[in-house]
């Protein structure tokens, strides 16, 4: 079984922390300053959701370059590979990838290519865009998604800095391997007769 983050709804108070975490431990070791999870307020409460590292990942399947790969019990998400085609936020289940653009260095300086004039900008829509279908010209967008924080020895900094521990890392440790295994077996056998 995979690892993954799931917040207990009881105890979020949707104060956001989590999201700044993630963005500064990211931000930190040089990958996207985006949260890997969203706070989500609904009328019976709030939680964030984020990536289930899905045992099947269909993101992993789309993923025309091999950005997506399983690593260490989870879905890891190689930034430095990734086109930002966005096939990945298309087919996950859950919408826990989400494109998120950056410029390439020095394109906020000048110091980025040279022009006879700027670029044309194309016009401002009145109403948001989705992420999915959003661009900017030179902009350069990767997917991002909970990645469990894999480069941090003490794991997620979401769960870390959650002031009312509502955040918390399901593993093994966490789920009864017999019961997970019958699932899985019920699982095949209605595949099979399918």
């Amino acid at each position: 079984m995979n690892r993954f983050v799931i917040a207990n709804p009881e105890k979020c108070i949707g104060c956001y922390t989590c999201e700044a975490g993630c963005v500064t431990v990211h931000e930190k070791v040089g990958l996207a300053a985006f949260p890997r999870l969203q706070v989500t307020h609904t009328a019976v409460g709030t939680m964030p959701s984020q990536c289930r590292n899905c045992d099947d990942a269909p993101c992993a399947k789309v993923c025309p370059v091999n950005a997506i790969t399983f690593e260490d019990r989870s879905v890891q998400l190689n930034e430095s590979v990734c086109i930002g085609c966005k096939m990945c936020a298309l087919a996950c289940p859950f919408g826990a990838i989400t494109p998120y653009g950056t410029m390439p260095k020095g394109a906020d300086d000048g110091t980025y290519g040279t022009y006879p004039e700027p670029p044309p900008t194309p016009p401002v829509p009145d109403d948001p865009v989705h992420p999915l279908l959003a661009w900017t010209i030179g902009q350069r967008s990767v997917a991002v998604k909970c990645d469990l924080c894999h480069f941090r020895p003490e794991g997620p900094e979401c769960v870390r800095v959650c002031p009312t521990k509502a955040l918390f890392v399901v593993d093994d440790d966490h789920v009864d391997a017999s019961i997970v295994r019958k699932r899985m077996a019920s699982a095949a056998g209605y595949i099979a007769k399918g």
